[in-house]
């Protein structure tokens, strides 16, 4: 059975959403299955903290990495959940879901987070 974004061997383009997933799931899918979906899920917020600190701090140099994990991490967890990425960010491809509009339209909330200074 073939499987979109992905080469003979179950391989991804990691040039494609769907191939960066089939990519990730061909190297980690069997780890993250044993993990689970909680256990995968809080390595996720790891991340995503390292990424915020990273962020918060201008690490430019730390940011590719950061970055990188948060989107495997997600991979392993869309995986587990059953989730194709890019089915789910087919959502985003006409524009804001909300207001239907590019650029979105939306009015913009504040944050509660305070601003990060810009990456170095």
């Amino acid at each position: 059975m073939s499987v979109p974004g992905a080469d003979a061997a179950g391989r991804g383009d990691p040039a494609t959403i769907a191939g960066f997933q089939r990519a990730i799931e061909a190297a980690y899918l069997a780890r993250d299955r044993r993990r689970g979906l909680a256990g995968t899920f809080v390595w996720f917020t790891e991340e995503v903290g390292e990424l915020a600190r990273a962020l918060k701090k201008g690490e430019r140099e730390n940011l590719r990495e950061e970055f990188g994990d948060v989107l495997a991490w997600l991979c392993s967890l869309a995986s587990l959940a059953g989730v194709d990425l890019a089915d789910a960010a087919s959502v985003y491809a006409r524009g804001c879901p909300a207001c239907h509009a590019s650029p979105c339209g939306c009015p913009f909330p504040t944050t509660p987070v305070g601003p990060f200074p810009p990456p170095a």
